[in-house]
């Protein structure tokens, strides 16, 4: 899992990992993170957030954190989402979280998305192949999922505790029934 980064640090180069969360959702924001660990740092997580339990994920959450040389964030709304599209949303999220990294670094590890004006290495299932990436993947999923239970507070009679606004049979349901909130991504379809 760390195969990639290890080609960029026996270089002497940083690497930033970039991953969102939140892509297909038919509600919320789009929520990006950016990690650099510190060279050699040995994988302590297994890959993917989304096959971690949310408890294993905090936990997870708490360790990047600790380990990190730093961590960025950023967040686009569902407003911006259904303006630029949710592709370039995503872009702006994953260059606002690298923006917000508060250490340099010299490459840009991302799950799938390519970046320009970065030196970006976009990996099928970044997630899964660079800890950097599964680190920034499992910052942005916590992070995100924090933002919908806030927004379950709000709008408790659509059940975001339970899918997190994705396109579940459940929240369509709920849409049909209450229609959309001004969380919801109007471009999407049901």
């Amino acid at each position: 899992m760390i195969d990639y980064e290890l080609s960029f640090w026996k270089k002497g180069l940083l690497v930033a990992g970039v991953d969102e969360a939140g892509r297909g959702p038919l509600a919320g924001p789009v929520v990006a993170a950016a990690v650099i660990l510190p060279p050699y740092t040995e994988p302590f997580i297994s890959g993917d957030s989304k096959r971690m339990s949310q408890s294993e994920r905090e936990r997870a959450f708490e360790i990047i954190k600790a380990k990190a040389l730093s961590v960025g964030t950023a967040v686009v709304d569902s407003v911006v989402i259904d303006r630029i599209n949710i592709l370039q949303a995503t872009k702006l999220a994953m260059k606002r979280a690298i923006e917000d990294l508060k250490h340099p670094f010299d490459v840009v590890i991302s799950d799938y998305v390519n970046l320009e004006n970065y030196n970006c290495l976009p990996l099928v299932k970044g997630d899964e192949k660079s800890l950097s990436c599964a680190c920034a993947s499992i910052i942005a999923k916590v992070l995100r999922d924090r933002i919908m239970e806030h927004y379950h507070r709000l709008f408790p009679e659509y059940e975001f505790t339970k899918h997190k606004g994705y396109p579940t049979v459940r929240h369509r349901e709920l849409l049909k029934k209450f229609g959309y909130t001004d969380i919801h991504r109007k471009s999407f379809k049901l």
